[in-house]
């Protein structure tokens, strides 16, 4: 079994994600973790190549539970997934989310990708790319790209279980080993 969580920013990709690769026994592959370099330097912007390279290794795998949304390695996580999670939910729950994710991460100056240095920092959050704005700004794109893909016919062999709300999410891991 290979699982695709995907979802906007702050809709619980990750936390969701760990929980099913527990629950279910399988690898976890966060893509932000891969993507992510010391000093907040992005493999997915300075050096595309080796980005899909470390996806694709990843990917490689008989089992494992992925999240992220890189349109970069997108096809290639979807096309070797078996299930897609897809996190739907409407703003007014995700932006509360993220809002609160990114507080307690600058607060508490947690390193978000061990080995990295990279913390959550207040000024980060001028930046048109971090998670806040980033999740405002992309959500109704993001949810009209991912309605079309699940249609496309490259993407018919996935089981795509489309949650509009977290309460939805409980018990998934149930379901999906069925």
């Amino acid at each position: 079994m290979r699982i695709a969580v995907v979802g906007s920013s702050g809709s619980g990709k990750s936390t969701l994600a760990r929980r099913l690769a527990a629950t279910l026994s399988l690898p976890h592959i966060e893509l932000d973790a891969i993507n992510w370099q010391a000093g907040w330097k992005d493999l997915n912007t300075h050096d595309p190549d080796e980005f899909v390279r470390r996806v694709s290794e990843a990917v490689g795998q008989d089992a494992w539970v992925s999240d992220g949304n890189y349109g970069l390695v997108r096809d290639l996580v979807w096309g070797r997934a078996t299930h897609l999670v897809w996190l739907d939910y409407e703003r007014s729950v995700i932006m509360p989310r993220v809002i609160r994710r990114s507080v307690l991460r600058a607060v508490d100056r947690t390193e978000l990708w061990p080995g990295t240095g990279n913390r959550e920092d207040w000024r980060m959050w001028l930046k048109k790319d971090h998670p806040i704005r980033w999740a405002w700004d992309t959500w109704a794109r993001r949810r009209a790209e991912y309605g079309a893909r699940t249609l496309d016919p490259r993407f018919a062999h996935l089981q795509v279980h489309r949650l509009r709300h977290p309460r939805e999410a409980e018990g998934l891991a149930g379901r999906l080993g069925a």
